[in-house]
């Protein structure tokens, strides 16, 4: 990409590979297959990934599931080259015709929502990682990675808003976000989904929940679960992934 330091990252054990910015930006992690391993391992259908940054949960759908297709939508230039960037490289070619990304803003509402590309009652399935920062957290002064990273008063509400409107009656979403967001993320999902589940994930078994996946489905009256955690490494087992951590980080489990 011209003008920008990029890297090649393998993914899935190789199986695809994201172009992403070496600095200066959001690099995609266990975070984004973490919410990739949010939807059902048989999914076949058309895939929202909103806040999708180079695409590396929603190439990691596609790569497990091979008769879905997505579009992402990234409000950042950079971003959403470096995710068309990726459907061009060589070993991509199982991705690139099911994939298309749209610049976006995901926070718009009604009629200008939908003429930047938002279609009502569409997706079978909607993917979100909103920035996760509150505002009063240190931020960073580089420009693009705050915006991937701090939230304004409202985002989530707007964002899972616009999930819903995108989205056909019993369809699922999910979202990843701090624990801290999870009071916001029921109430905007309140009385638009239902069979909401709540998986929270530690690092440890004996460390506080860092990241939680709030799941829901459109249009359900089914109460909600908290269901079993995610324990990223075991209690004595250093740096190294938990054998389930591992597994949904290379597209071989599902949560």
């Amino acid at each position: 990409m011209d003008g920008i330091a990029t890297t090649i990252d393998a993914f899935h054990r190789g199986r695809f590979h994201l172009v992403q910015p070496a600095n200066g930006a959001h690099r995609s992690g266990i975070d984004a297959m973490i919410l990739a391993a949010s939807v059902p391992p048989d999914f076949s259908g058309m895939l929202a990934d909103l806040g999708a940054g180079a695409g590396a949960a929603a190439f990691a759908v596609l790569d497990r599931c091979p008769r879905a297709h997505a579009i992402l939508y990234e409000k950042s230039p950079l971003m959403a080259a470096c995710a068309r960037a990726s459907l061009t490289l060589e070993g991509n070619e199982h991705l690139k015709e099911r994939a298309e990304t749209v610049e976006a803003d995901v926070s718009l509402d009604g009629k200008a929502r939908e003429e930047a590309g938002f279609p009502r009652d569409f997706y079978d399935w909607v993917i979100a990682n909103p920035p996760f920062n509150d505002p009063k957290d240190r931020a960073t002064p580089n420009a693009e990675k705050a915006g991937a990273h701090v939230m304004d008063d409202e985002l989530l509400s707007r964002w899972i808003k616009t999930a819903c409107a995108i989205q056909r009656p019993g369809s699922g979403l999910s979202v990843i976000a701090r624990p801290q967001s999870i009071a916001d993320i029921l109430q905007a999902m309140r009385k638009r989904y239902g069979a909401v589940t709540v998986l929270p994930i530690h690092p440890r078994p004996s460390k506080p929940a860092i990241r939680v996946v709030v799941s829901g489905i459109k249009g359900n009256r089914k109460q909600m679960d908290l269901v079993a955690p995610l324990f990223l490494h075991d209690e004595d087992g250093g740096t190294k992934f938990s054998v389930r951590a591992n597994a949904i980080t290379n597209g071989r489990a599902m949560l």
